[in-house]
């Protein structure tokens, strides 16, 4: 792809996810939770199209009741960057950068051990705003009765905080600290 349709592509994609992430209920998965995983890759120097492009998709379909979300923003934005004429190449890769923000398995690529740690890298924010994305997932699942919300979302903190590192790549290593400590603090909230 040339520069020129990369850019029309990149602010294409803007204008068809944006009302997506504009949908009622959504609280953190929002353009400005896009607009930072940007910010985050392109302060590091490894922005691309493709990772660009996966910001777009990855959370294109948020429903804080269902499993399958990346799979199914994966699909919509897939079928969306196939009838905008995006080669089979970038589809593709952009479908994988989606599908490995579900944190179940291992990362394949260097791109998408990027991807993952700008999606996680509100956990290393500062406490203000590390507490604030926290507030904002409870809204998202507002459904969910206290005692439930907190035995369920303590598994999330508790999870991170097993694993030997949260941060795959040298760019994002940096947040490891702040977000064991961040993820410390919000376990003991919902303990």
């Amino acid at each position: 792809m040339t520069g020129t349709h990369e850019q029309a592509l990149l602010t294409a994609a803007e204008a068809f996810a944006g009302p997506f992430y504009a949908e009622p209920g959504r609280a953190y998965h929002t353009g400005v939770h896009v607009r930072a995983l940007l910010d985050a890759l392109a302060g590091r120097g490894v922005w691309t199209p493709a990772l660009a492009l996966a910001a777009w998709g990855h959370d294109l379909i948020y429903d804080p009741r269902a499993s399958d979300n990346e799979v199914r923003s994966a699909d919509v934005f897939g079928d969306w960057l196939a009838a905008q004429g995006a080669p089979a190449d970038l589809q593709a890769e952009v479908r994988a950068l989606t599908l490995a923000t579900r944190h179940t398995v291992p990362v394949t690529t260097r791109a998408e051990a990027l991807f993952v740690d700008a999606d996680l890298s509100v956990l290393g924010a500062a406490p203000e705003a590390f507490d604030a994305y926290d507030r904002a997932i409870r809204v998202e699942y507002a459904h969910v009765p206290g005692d439930a919300y907190r035995a369920g979302r303590a598994a999330v903190p508790r999870g991170f905080l097993n694993r030997e590192w949260l941060y795959l790549t040298p760019e994002f290593a940096g947040l490891e600290p702040q977000a064991r400590i961040n993820l410390a603090r919000a376990l003991a909230r919902l303990s």
